[in-house]
């Protein structure tokens, strides 16, 4: 068993979210009942931090085409242990094709770390109030989702996830990635300041994970910010092992007891070219279609993937 270790934090100043209620009555009841919840829940946060690179272990078992990231994610918390500091690391951009796993991986990485984790698709985002809030004195204002994060979550050290943060656009005044060049850099993100509650934020310990598919439409001056991966699709040995690992999970948690634990070699073979994303489906299929025939192994047949003549869709 892993153990993490944490410390508390505080990510904004309690004498200051009073003076911006006082000032703020009558402006708004939702900033109001904002201000009051900060009050109520204290500004400490904790921040957490595994007790040794071996509760990385587990991830380089089931996303070993992330080894690269692991290595140093490994060293850089050895260098953490040896001064006494948080695991505060440079934010990571990890770039791949569709499917190598480039979420799952971000967010296995937060419940290594035993903290909260704050997915944000950008492909979707055209403003960057999604992430700064808005002006109070906006209708149907609110806090952006950093500040909510940090403000409604008990972690100063979150991990928050930009997925396909080439895709965003937004025009010149509503630029969806401007925020990140504060956010992105531990000194400026001390004093983060949400639109909508005005207040401090100190987002300096929040874990960044950008994904990508490539560069292209990413400002330099972020990807300089950012410590750039690329991410392969696995091997057909390590497509093997994920989809090994994956079926001995889905056996523990559909409570299929009897079942063979091992896959055929001619099964793995055939789950090779799909992707870690469709991974878990095609295997709920297969075991779906082997149940349904009366069997307690998955056979080649059992394993349907996306585009073979001749599929059945299934209730699953």
């Amino acid at each position: 068993m892993s153990i993490t270790l944490a410390r508390t934090r505080a990510v904004y100043d309690l004498n200051e979210v009073q003076g911006a209620l006082d000032r703020n009555r009558g402006r708004s009841p939702e900033l109001e009942a904002f201000y009051e919840r900060m009050l109520d829940t204290g500004a400490e946060r904790f921040v957490t931090i595994p007790a040794s690179s071996d509760a990385l272990d587990p991830l380089f078992d089931e996303c070993p085409n992330f080894d690269e990231v692991l290595d140093d994610l490994a060293r850089y918390l050895c260098l953490a242990h040896a001064g006494d500091k948080g695991f505060n690391v440079m934010p990571i951009l990890l770039l791949g094709g569709p499917g190598v796993g480039k979420t799952h991986f971000a967010k296995r990485l937060a419940r290594v770390m035993q903290t909260d984790c704050e997915l944000i698709s950008m492909n979707t985002l055209s403003a960057g109030f999604v992430i700064t809030g808005s002006s109070a004195s906006w209708r149907g204002a609110k806090c952006g989702k950093v500040a909510e994060r940090l403000v409604r979550g008990q972690f100063a050290n979150p991990v928050v996830v930009l997925d396909e943060v080439e895709k965003a656009s937004g025009s010149s005044q509503s630029d969806p990635l401007a925020a990140l060049y504060q956010l992105l850099e531990p000194e400026t993100a001390t004093a983060f300041r949400d639109e909508f509650i005005d207040v401090d934020i100190d987002a300096s310990q929040i874990f960044w994970v950008l994904t990508a598919n490539s560069t292209e439409g990413i400002p330099k001056p972020l990807l300089n910010r950012m410590a750039v991966y690329e991410v392969p699709p696995p091997t057909p040995e390590q497509a093997a092992s994920i989809a090994q690992r994956m079926y001995r999970s889905l056996l523990g948690e559909l409570n299929l007891q009897g079942f063979d634990d091992q896959l055929a070699g001619a099964v793995l073979d055939k789950l090779a070219p799909v992707s870690p994303r469709d991974l878990r489906k095609t295997l709920i299929d297969a075991l779906g279609y082997a149940v349904a025939d009366g069997r307690s192994h998955v056979a080649l047949e059992d394993v349907r993937i996306k585009g073979t003549p001749g599929r059945a869709r299934i209730g699953f």
